[in-house]
């Protein structure tokens, strides 16, 4: 696909990550996201939260390369959306979801589910793989706390096994950007912590690709995190630096109540605050 003079000069000055510039998503008639601003450096890790309905996973989708804007521009690891291959731009960029964890069938081997990602593909048939690509398979389920799981299939696992699964086959490729759909939605207690802790080693590994994780709740940010971006009915409520941008004032913003937030060694909590609306 040809790359004019024009392409290349907005290209030079783009985010490095992600770069959306007035982007809406219009599906039946209903606005999912309204003339969204949103700009993702390398190195850096969000978080998303907004209330059911605020247009984060269709944000999410648009980011994954996965959904065109309506309206808008979006540029993508310095790639126009509507100007690139995107089957050729998806390999750089890892993506974990409710959705993909669908696709796996039950009786796929736990490494089969990680090592396909490094091939494009979902479910194994008769390939024979790289041992180097089923070395780091391993490597990354260990890492994820799932290396003993290996050889198990996939619909045997526990919600909180899965996630960690699923995070380790976004991984798998090595991508650019790293995109997390709720990944402890579902989870107990004690696999929240778990995950959370391990998405906090993560996010202090300097080797370790930009990421955009989508949450409900305040609790499931991994310390280390380091922007945040708050939507409501598909607008920005608040975006920037995680200090600066998460505020009471902004929570209660987004999820349209009064919000007390406290900050305890990295982690966030939230609750209703007395007399809130």
């Amino acid at each position: 696909m040809a790359v004019t003079a024009l392409d290349a000069a907005a290209r030079s000055a783009r985010a490095d990550v992600l770069d959306l510039d007035g982007v809406s998503v219009v599906r039946g008639g209903a606005t999912l996201l309204d003339r969204v601003d949103w700009q993702v450096e390398e190195g850096e890790r969000w978080a998303v939260l907004g209330p059911n309905g605020a247009g984060k996973t269709t944000l999410l989708q648009v980011a994954a390369t996965r959904l065109h804007p309506t309206g808008g521009v979006a540029w993508v690891l310095g790639e126009r959306l509507g100007r690139v291959d995107v089957f050729e731009l998806r390999p750089r960029i890892g993506l974990a979801s409710a959705r993909l964890a669908a696709q796996v069938a039950p009786t796929e081997r736990v490494l089969d589910v990680v090592v396909t990602a490094a091939y494009g593909i979902v479910g194994r048939w008769q390939e024979d793989y790289d041992p180097g690509d089923l070395q780091r398979g391993r490597a990354l389920l260990a890492l994820l706390g799932v290396g003993a799981m290996a050889q198990r299939a996939f619909g045997t696992l526990s919600e909180g096994e899965r996630q960690r699964v699923l995070v380790a086959r976004a991984l798998m490729a090595d991508p650019e950007l790293l995109l997390l759909d709720e990944p402890a939605a579902g989870l107990d207690l004690g696999g929240r912590e778990d995950l959370v802790a391990r998405l906090g080693r993560l996010a202090a590994d300097l080797a370790a690709p930009t990421f955009v994780l989508v949450t409900h709740h305040v609790e499931e940010i991994p310390v280390g995190t380091t922007h945040v971006l708050l939507l409501r009915a598909g607008r920005v409520v608040s975006a920037g630096p995680i200090d600066e941008a998460l505020t009471a004032r902004s929570l209660s913003e987004a999820f349209g109540l009064s919000v007390a937030l406290e900050r305890h060694a990295g982690r966030w909590s939230a609750r209703a605050s007395l007399g809130g609306r």
